[in-house]
């Protein structure tokens, strides 16, 4: 009975790797050269980069670190891993098809090891594999909207081509009350974080918190109520900004979230490409505040996995294209658009780092706000209301939005 079920989850295994992979490959196929090497933005690598450190990944963890092989293409040893060299000089890459047959050896070595590999004592590592290489398409994903943005003077490339010539100014003043519903979420412990297996490090352990009663909007804030802010002078009017927002706006003068359309078709997409500055600006404006994580973990109780992820269509959706709710009846908690919290990225009480402390401990600085609920750009693998990501406050390049709480 033992054997069948250690069978079957090295086969499940198996067949995650797959897809996993898969999504690597269709993401391969669509760049370039003009594009593979170069740098979208500072704080990223270059695209080709990601594609060679999914293969030294894997092969480190899995070839080196589990069934005790010999490195292979150690070459790249120092080029692909994360703490190898400074990110402004990885683009001095191997070829896109030297890329991908790394990619391919290392994953016929590791296809050849799990059929023999202790899953019961290795499945851990195994899982948190597959979530590494979905983290990192993702990453992947957001490189390419970069680039794309790039190429755009009015970009739109967050939701997609413009069907329609109407201005948001023309609707934004007559979206439906619908869109600024909030709900009640009543006083009481709930379980914060998850001991599955699955879990990351920092999603661990499980414990209960006892929140009192607060708010929190239905939905994510859409481009239609973003540009009410906007259209009133939010950018400029130094009140709704707090000291540190107001410095980082100085530095960085902007106008507008970077992924923007002024084509009402996305009046009711919720908006993208702001910063965690941006979103409590906004927050202000409205007379509410950001939620903190665990507000926000605990509105998103049982939030349905049937929602826009995975790269299905490619760019944001309405925020009512789904109308599954959590318990407390929020909507579109996960896909479409990342979340900020109020919260800094912090471990939870009984941390213990997994599966080295360069994962997460190193971001438990107080430089980084806790993002929750994933993109369009998302794996499956990664969706879940518990998964935690984390950016510093001034990163406007990631697909995030935000939705607002108050007491």
């Amino acid at each position: 009975m033992k054997s069948t079920s250690i069978s079957s989850r090295r086969k499940s295994i198996a067949i995650a790797l797959k897809q996993c992979r898969q999504n690597t490959l269709d993401l391969l196929a669509e760049v370039n050269n003009s594009i593979f090497f170069k740098q979208a933005h500072p704080e990223f690598s270059p695209i080709g980069w990601h594609f060679g450190h999914i293969a030294f990944t894997e092969a480190y963890w899995i070839l080196e670190h589990l069934a005790s092989l010999s490195p292979i293409f150690t070459e790249y040893h120092c080029l692909f891993a994360a703490d190898g060299i400074p990110k402004q000089e990885r683009q001095n890459l191997p070829t896109i098809a030297t890329i991908e047959n790394y990619l391919r050896i290392v994953r016929s070595k590791t296809l050849g090891y799990l059929e023999i590999a202790p899953i019961d004592k290795e499945e851990r590592l195994w899982q948190w594999l597959i979530q590494h290489e979905s983290q990192h398409t993702e990453t992947i994903s957001l490189i390419l909207q970069l680039h794309q943005q790039r190429n755009y003077t009015n970009s739109v490339v967050a939701f997609g081509q413009s069907k329609s010539s109407l201005s948001l100014e023309n609707q934004a003043n007559t979206l439906p009350d619908q869109y600024s519903e909030m709900v009640r979420v009543k006083a009481g412990e709930f379980v914060m974080g998850s001991d599955a297996l699955e879990a990351q490090d920092n999603e661990r352990p499980a414990h209960k918190i006892h929140l009192n009663t607060y708010w929190i909007d239905r939905y994510p804030v859409t481009c239609g109520q973003y540009y009410q802010f906007m259209a009133s002078g939010g950018y400029q009017q130094r009140q709704y900004w707090s000291e540190v927002g107001w410095q980082w706006l100085q530095q960085n003068p902007v106008s507008q979230p970077l992924y923007w359309s002024d084509s009402s078709d996305w009046i009711d997409h919720p908006v993208c490409g702001v910063s965690y500055y941006e979103a409590e600006a906004y927050a202000k404006f409205t007379g509410k505040r950001l939620p903190t994580e665990a507000e926000w973990a605990k509105a998103a109780m049982d939030a349905s996995r049937h929602c826009n992820h995975d790269r299905l269509i490619g760019h944001t959706s309405p925020v009512t294209a789904y109308s599954d709710q959590s318990i407390y009846g929020c909507q579109d908690m996960l896909g479409n658009v990342w979340e900020w919290t109020a919260s800094w990225f912090d471990s939870y009480p009984g941390f213990s780092s997994y599966p080295y402390p360069g994962y997460s401990e190193v971001y438990f600085d107080h430089q980084h706000r806790v993002l929750r609920g994933g993109s369009w750009a998302t794996s499956s693998a990664i969706l879940r209301p518990t998964f935690r990501n984390w950016y510093h406050p001034g990163v406007r390049q990631i697909i995030a939005g935000f939705r607002c709480a108050k007491d």
